[in-house]
């Protein structure tokens, strides 16, 4: 051996080295690759399931915004219907006050013809009764225009009264 070189040694070191690794690899780099590739495989999922939750939650947003523009919408369609009802109501109401308002004015007037016409009936007998009361008085007395103006005068003063 020129340079005191043992191939055996080398030869044992070589297969130390080989068992040594190999054993290192089944013991340390396999576990340890397996950990990595479930640690991986379990943050893809999580990746996966938050980007599904993620669509889902953009989903469930856009139906809840098609229901609040729907809702917005029916809301603006109950607000005409009821605006409309209550202007119907309101006209139904001013038609019943006006008619009723008629129906008084009519009736006052019918009323009030009424008693106009009591008043002229009234006074023609009063006038009658007056006529013939001073016929009464003018047939007894003597003199008829001074009975005349005597009572003229006393129904001056019974209505002063």
């Amino acid at each position: 051996m020129p340079l005191n070189i043992d191939w055996q040694q080398i030869l044992l070191h070589w297969m130390n080295l080989a068992i040594l690794t190999g054993g290192l690899y089944f013991l340390l780099y396999k576990p340890v690759k397996q950990f990595m590739e479930k640690r991986e495989e379990h943050y893809r999922s999580l990746d996966r399931q938050a980007q599904e939750t993620l669509s889902q939650a953009q989903e469930k947003l856009s139906q809840a915004q098609k229901k609040l523009d729907g809702a917005d919408e029916d809301i603006r369609q109950s607000r005409a219907k009821a605006q409309q009802a209550v202007q119907q109501s309101a006209e139904e109401q001013l038609a019943r006050v006006q008619a009723q308002a008629q129906q008084i004015l009519t009736h006052a007037r019918a009323e009030a013809e009424h008693d106009k016409e009591e008043i002229l009936r009234s006074s023609q007998r009063e006038l009658r009764k007056l006529a013939a009361e001073a016929t009464k008085r003018l047939a007894l007395h003597r003199d008829p225009f001074d009975q005349f103006l005597d009572l003229a005068e006393e129904e001056a003063r019974h209505e002063e009264r």
